[in-house]
């Protein structure tokens, strides 16, 4: 990325915020600092640092004067007007001075609450609200650049998918199948493992199972779900497979999730708002006699983290847009039993979906 590019998604949020009504947008550290000026702060602490982006204004950075170089290396520092404050003065005041008494500002999602209890006291007429409600929009639609990282990422998920087929389940503890996903991803360019699942038998019944000790056994239905950040940019993939031969309505349940997943994704166009992929996948699955048993959304954004805006659920009617990225992921969980969920990383086209995963959904079989 370019300091250039860096100053178009600064002037584009800040344009974003005036068009929603605010006067500005306070950025602390977390996903939302990095994607919008290139700044990563490594360690973060009790120490304010804060990017205020204002309509017609030059982005200012606020950092802590210790890590000023830091800042002022980082790719789109050319960009921003950065300053530094010193232990023993007051970081509020300094940044309250960039800002209207009485405007209203949106505001990172991360912030510590520390922090803008500290700027509520020193601008006691000042107005907040969250960043991802204000402008739920912001990285929601990534640029070609950004959909080829993802594209990559997911490309680095299915090669790790592909490897894990190839090692003993039967006999082996699922923490240890997870420790197998974490290190194959790191080994195809991942820098960051955020999750590795994996549900054996009846812990598959459990959409957000911890591995655990539970020995895989032949006959097992496992759910496998992980994913990381590779450049900069998040994977997630879910497949489900199975130890030796499944039973016939093992095979029946997986059939059924995967027209779900398969009705979904071919609903993805333009235009379509994101509760009618939920509602396209469900009416699948509680056709077939298991809607009560399909538990969570279809599926979320993704980019710079694992887990953003968009989400595909009831009563979000935000429009799908070419260049948004989203998990569609249904599932069927039967307590005490097994699990079922099917997962892929797309992106809305002018003409459609595109898959980013491009591994078999059918039930592989391993050992």
């Amino acid at each position: 990325m370019t300091r250039d590019a860096y100053e178009r998604r600064m002037e584009r949020a800040a344009a974003a915020a005036a068009a929603a009504g605010l006067d500005g947008l306070i950025v602390t550290p977390g996903p939302d600092l990095g994607w919008l000026c290139g700044y990563q702060v490594t360690a973060v602490t009790e120490r304010l640092t804060a990017l205020v982006l204002t309509p017609g204004a030059r982005p200012r950075l606020l950092v802590p004067a210790l890590e000023r170089p830091d800042a002022e290396a980082s790719p789109g520092a050319g960009a921003l007007a950065v300053t530094g404050w010193g232990d023993g003065a007051d970081p509020y005041a300094e940044l309250a001075a960039w800002l209207d008494p009485r405007g209203r500002y949106g505001v990172s999602d991360s912030t510590w609450a520390l922090h803008l209890l500290g700027l509520r006291r020193t601008l006691p007429e000042s107005g907040y609200g969250a960043l991802s409600e204000a402008l739920p929009m912001l990285r929601a639609v990534k640029d070609a650049y950004e959909v080829e990282r993802m594209a990559a990422a997911g490309a680095a998920a299915d090669a790790a998918y592909d490897d894990i087929l190839g090692l003993p389940f039967a006999g082996r503890r699922e923490r240890e199948v997870a420790a197998d996903l974490s290190r194959l991803l790191i080994r195809h360019g991942h820098s960051q493992v955020d999750f590795t699942i994996v549900g054996s038998g009846p812990n598959g019944a459990n959409p957000h199972h911890e591995a655990g000790d539970r020995l895989i056994e032949d006959g097992d239905m496992v759910v496998l779900d992980f994913g990381g950040l590779k450049d900069g940019y998040g994977s997630d993939t879910t497949r489900t497979v199975h130890v030796g031969e499944p039973t016939a309505e093992e095979r029946a349940v997986h059939d059924i999730v995967r027209e779900a997943q398969q009705a979904a994704f071919e609903a993805v166009r333009p235009g379509v708002a994101c509760q009618e992929i939920d509602r396209v996948a469900r009416r699948v699955i509680k056709a077939a006699g298991y809607g009560e048993y399909f538990i969570h959304r279809t599926g979320h954004g993704i980019g710079v983290t694992t887990h953003e805006p968009p989400y595909l659920v009831e009563g979000e009617h935000l429009p799908l847009v070419p260049g948004m990225c989203f998990s569609i992921e249904p599932g069927i969980y039967l307590p005490g039993r097994f699990g079922v969920r099917i997962e892929d990383i797309v992106t809305c086209t002018e003409t459609g979906g595109r898959r980013l995963n491009t591994t078999g959904r059918e039930l592989a079989p391993v050992r």
